[in-house]
């Protein structure tokens, strides 16, 4: 599933083409995804301008001229992808279609169906049931080691479990939780109630740092993702642990040995990768 930095680099994507222009035609060529389109979505989306493009959580947000916003989640698997002319035509996992006023085309591909796209309020953002439970974003300046901590204290989950709960932090997907606390020096199975205080403070700039490179890189391509303009991402190239298992970590840490080889671990069903030696 895209995580933080694929979700930030597919909006930055999207932003250079389709801010300040109008959807010309929307065409949606299924009736639902992981749920129905709201009914009259195609009708309400059409010849609105696009404000602003942003994310918000691992959401992609359209801002309209109307004072709505149209919200869309990848899922597993999907994409948006910016067409060139003379493109060939729709496949069958092409189930939204954007045109703009300048001819511009936008394909939303899912081919698991996992994702959504719907349409809201701005003004109720903040309740809406896909946002009201989550938790600070981990880009923001409301995500701190403060914040961390309490959020932390006295649960006895590991801290990788944790930092995947989006009502604690927003973002931290499996592979950026992975390489964050390897960075840290933060074991995966500490109880999370123990990270809290210098721990947390070590942790939370970590974190960002991580964040921070993979958007630089495009984001990772492990599987499916791709950027609007048909690029991979490329942070993959700078995983010090994820999906390295049996490699050497390169850690440098003076109680392991030069052939020190990543570990793999199962934690609530996810793969986790880590260094025994650089992280406790």
């Amino acid at each position: 599933m895209p995580e933080l930095p694929e979700v930030e680099t597919v909006c930055r994507g999207l932003a250079k083409v389709l801010e300040g222009r109008r959807f010309a035609k929307v065409e949606l060529r299924r009736k639902d995804l992981r749920i129905p389109f709201p009914k009259g979505l195609a009708a309400a989306v059409t010849g609105r301008k696009v404000e602003k493009i942003y994310r918000r959580a691992k959401y992609v947000m359209m801002s309209l001229d109307d004072g709505h916003v149209l919200i869309a989640h990848l899922g597993m698997a999907g994409r948006m992808t910016i067409i060139k002319k003379n493109a060939d035509p729709p496949g069958p996992h092409d189930h939204v279609i954007f045109t703009t006023d300048n001819g511009t085309e936008v394909r939303f591909n899912d081919p698991r169906r996992f994702g959504l796209m719907t349409i809201a309020k701005a003004a109720a953002l903040d309740h809406h049931k896909l946002f009201r439970h989550l938790g600070p974003d981990a880009m923001s300046e409301a995500f701190n080691p403060r914040v961390l901590s309490a959020a932390l204290k006295g649960r006895k989950t590991s801290i990788k479990a944790a930092l995947l709960d989006q009502r604690i932090v927003v973002g931290v997907g499996n592979i950026y939780a992975c390489e964050s606390l390897f960075r840290a020096g933060i074991s995966p199975k500490r109880k999370a109630g123990t990270v809290a205080g210098k721990r947390a403070e070590a942790l939370v700039p970590v974190i960002k740092q991580v964040l921070a490179e993979a958007i630089a890189a495009g984001g990772s391509s492990l599987r499916d993702h791709v950027q609007p303009s048909g690029e991979l991402g490329y942070f993959q190239k700078a995983w010090q642990v994820y999906g390295r298992e049996g490699e050497s970590c390169g850690c440098g840490s003076n109680s392991a040995p030069a052939d020190h080889k990543v570990k793999r671990i199962v934690q609530g069903g996810r793969s986790t990768f880590f260094c025994t030696h650089r992280q406790t």
